[in-house]
Order: C-alpha cells, then structure tokens, then sequence
C-alpha cells in the first residue's frame, strides 16, 4: 500500500515538475525571454503600455518565449496570466500578448472585464492580420509592435481592420448562397436574352459571358470556378435555338413578348422586382460578445 501511495506521489509529482515554469515578472511588462525582439522595441513598448496603464488602469503585458515544450499554449498563456495576476482585482482588466517562436504560435489571453471589447473575433482577427504577415518575415518587432497597437484601438472600440482574404474565408454555404444571390440577378438579362430576336440577344449572350466566367472564381471551390461559365456558354445558344425553332418555343416567346403588363417593355418592367428580391441575399452582419471567467480562456490563439 505504501509502495503504490509512493508511487502515485511520484507521478503526480513528476507531472508538474514536467510543467514548463512561469518567468517572474520582475516588475517589467515586456518578457523577451525568445530574445526576437530590438532592444529599442522592448523600451518604447515598455514605455508605451506603462503609459497606457496610467491612463487607462489596464494591464497589458508580452511574453516572448523559445518554446512551449510540449504544452498547450491555451494552458500556459492562461498559467502565466493568472500567476502575474495582470489587471485591477476589481476589474479583471488584464491582457497577456503570448508568442512561442519555436512553435510558431501566438495567443492573446483576456481578462474578463475586457472580454466584451477584446472579443475572441477581434483577437483572431489581430493574430492574422497584424501578427502572422509580420511574423513569416521574421519581424517580430514590427508584428509585437503592431499587436499592441491594434489591442488598445480594440480595447477602446476603434479598431476596425477587416480582412483581404474576408470573401475567400466564407464557409462553403455562404459561397453557395453569395453566387446564387449573383446569378439570381445575371440570370434576368440571360432569361430576356432568350426572347430577344435579332442581334440583340446574341449582343446580351457574349455581355454575360464574361460575368459567368469570372464571378465563379471568388465564390465558388477552385476546381469547380469554370463550371457556370461554361454551362452557360453552351446551354444559351441550345435554349436560344429551341425557342426560335420548337413550336412550344415559339409559344412561349410570343407570349413573353405580348403578355406582362403590355409589349416587350412590360417584361423589363416586371424584372425589376426580381432584381429587388435577389439583391437582399446580399444583405445581414454579424455582431461579436465576449464571455468567459476572469482569465478563464477569453482570447484567441494562431500560428504562422
């Protein structure tokens, strides 16, 4: 029984002597530990978020290491924050900025009086747009210097950078809804080009070829982005052909042309409200909260 209790003890005890150590905080808010950082960087960063403390009350502090040595860089940002105890006890108002070089990844861990203006969207959004560009050059001055930055604009509701790439990140649906909301409105011109007799409506078919071509590029996976065009470059002449040449063609482009609210203009007219309805598809927004403890996960971790 002794053997086995001795046993444990020494498991568990060599669990947290595995864990990587806290530095101590030694009074000072930039830890370049990793030694990436300018020395004339780490003083004016040092200055600036004691300035901003003064003015403020919020603790932002950085820490730059080699390597997390296996951990979760979720667990040791959030070791290092409660073991610095950053921010006011009775605001909760801390941030860590946390960057493992070795590993290649960054968190930005939140106190929970800041949650609400530091939001996980917002920290994600400043690893990738400020952070990681920088941080694949190997310029970790720039890409520190421009955390900091965008963290106290967020803090202070005046960061609004959105990102380049914002279209090509939407989910598979949103792509799916975004092109149908596109062809929606493309297809009203394609449908009056049918009808058209005449040169004009081989004139709309060789205008609409190249928005079919083009827009399924941006919202549509890249292996299939030439499918719409080409559906359309082949299936307008062979529908087009059908109407002037089948009697139930004929028909139906005699009644297009007399029926509506009179002649051919009345079929323009009635399209506008088609154009109306497919236009909300472009339509809504998305608003961000914070949530979480206090220090108790609120922030958001990348890599580059």
């Amino acid at each position: 029984m002794k053997r086995t209790l001795f046993f444990l003890l020494l498991v568990v005890g060599s669990g947290a002597l595995a864990q990587k150590p806290v530095p101590e905080l030694w009074g000072v808010r930039v830890h370049d530990d990793a030694r990436v950082l300018t020395h004339e960087t780490v003083e004016t960063l040092e200055a600036q978020l004691k300035a901003y403390e003064d003015s403020t009350s919020n603790q932002i502090a950085i820490l730059t290491i080699a390597s997390l040595e296996g951990e979760p860089i979720e667990t040791y940002s959030l070791r290092v924050a409660e073991n610095w105890k950053l921010g006011k006890k009775e605001k909760d108002n801390g941030v860590l900025l946390l960057i493992a070089v070795d590993d290649h990844e960054m968190r930005i861990e939140v106190g929970q009086g800041l949650e609400g203006a530091l939001t996980d969207a917002l920290c994600n959004r400043i690893i990738r747009n400020e952070m990681a560009p920088a941080f694949r050059r190997a310029d970790f001055d720039s890409g520190v210097t421009a955390a900091i930055n965008a963290i106290t604009k967020a803090i202070g509701g005046e960061y609004t950078a959105t990102d380049s790439n914002e279209l090509l990140e939407l989910s598979t649906t949103a792509r799916i809804l975004i092109g149908l909301g596109i062809y929606a409105f493309l297809s009203i011109f394609a449908f009056f080009g049918l009808f058209i007799k005449g040169s004009w409506g081989w004139f709309m078919y060789l205008f609409l070829i190249p928005f079919f071509s083009i827009f399924p590029a941006f919202v549509f996976p890249a292996k299939w982005w030439f499918v719409p065009g080409l559906l359309f470059i082949i299936g307008f002449p062979i529908i087009k052909w059908l109407v002037n040449q089948t009697a139930w063609g004929k028909k139906l482009a005699k009644k297009f042309a007399e029926g509506g609210s009179g002649g051919s203009g009345g079929g323009w007219s009635s399209g506008s409200s088609w154009g109306s309805s497919s236009s909300s598809s472009w339509g809504g927004g998305s608003s961000f909260s914070g949530g979480g403890g206090s220090f108790g996960g609120g922030g958001s971790s990348g890599s580059w």
